[in-house]
């Protein structure tokens, strides 16, 4: 039998053991009994199909009871490192796993901002069914008012969350801090060609970034390079026009053309500093300036 012809339910499960092995180091009948409602019997034939799909993964301690992983491990699923510990730092399962049976050594700093699941919600609505929204919003430059906006996607900046969308009163696009929606209405009229994503230039607009450990504040560049699996000494981040202000402030690359940002923060530096000339939306990248008019 192949994992293609396992059933969804016993895919779970296989998926459950083989993740408990990969992050524990060893499984038992018990648990899946446990974690899955089953009967022994049932989980024994679980492991047993485990085991013939990959024998070399586990052996079975007779003193323990606990089948162990072995130094010929290969799982049989493919665990995204990004997406694994994400789950266990948050407790958050998708079925596919242990997490919530096991307490794992991993943690995550506290969010200082949390955006409300409602105005996510309503957002989510109008991108799905084309919708514009009457929102009451709070900026930095002009305070609270009320505008209608296009929203086309909802976006995690690594600080928080804002929507992409766009602006009917200024007629462009721009985003939008979520945790300063305080009202979002989903209104039933239509939206205009211009108005949808395909007309962001910014989003559309592809931009390569070539990042490199920094050449003055970094003694051992080899740590750097380890850090980010860089290929000759470089990573090249393909993002959009519109994101990459917020990944290069995420990150505290320094952005000035001579890499002139001093302090142990700027670790990385923008070899290829010159394909940000000229737009605005990146006057938040570390060291970034633009062009004097």
């Amino acid at each position: 039998m192949t994992l293609e012809q396992v059933n969804f339910s016993q895919k779970q499960r296989l998926a459950y053991i083989d993740f408990k092995l990969l992050f524990t180091g060893y499984v038992t009948r018990s648990e899946i009994v446990n974690r899955f409602e089953l009967g022994l019997a049932a989980a024994s034939r679980d492991l047993s199909l485990y085991k013939e799909l990959a024998p070399n993964n586990m052996a079975y301690d007779n003193a323990e009871k606990k089948y162990f992983i072995t130094n010929k491990f290969a799982p049989i699923y493919h665990h995204d490192p990004r997406t694994s510990l994400m789950k266990i730092a948050y407790q958050i399962s998708d079925g596919f796993d242990a997490v919530g049976d096991v307490q794992f050594p991993v943690t995550a700093p506290t969010q200082l901002n949390v955006p409300d699941i409602f105005i996510v919600a309503r957002l989510s609505q109008a991108v799905i069914n084309k919708r514009p929204v009457r929102v009451t919003y709070t900026s930095l430059s002009s305070g609270t008012s009320e505008r209608e906006l296009v929203p086309h996607t909802i976006v995690d900046n690594g600080l928080r969350w804002h929507v992409r969308a766009y602006d009917r009163k200024t007629e462009s696009f721009r985003d939008f801090v979520v945790t300063r929606l305080s009202k979002v209405e989903v209104l039933a009229e239509t939206i205009d060609e211009v108005e949808t994503s395909s007309y962001d230039t910014h989003w559309q607009a592809p931009l390569t970034l070539e990042l490199v450990a920094h050449p003055a504040n970094i003694k051992h560049p080899q740590a750097i390079e380890m850090d980010y699996g860089m290929d000759n000494g470089v990573l090249m981040i393909n993002t959009k026009v519109a994101l990459a202000g917020y990944l290069l402030r995420r990150w505290n690359v320094d952005c000035s053309g001579m890499a002139s940002l001093r302090g142990p923060e700027y670790q990385l530096y923008l070899r290829n500093s010159k394909v940000l000339d000229g737009i605005e939306e990146l006057a938040i990248a570390p060291g970034y300036q633009l062009p004097q008019r």
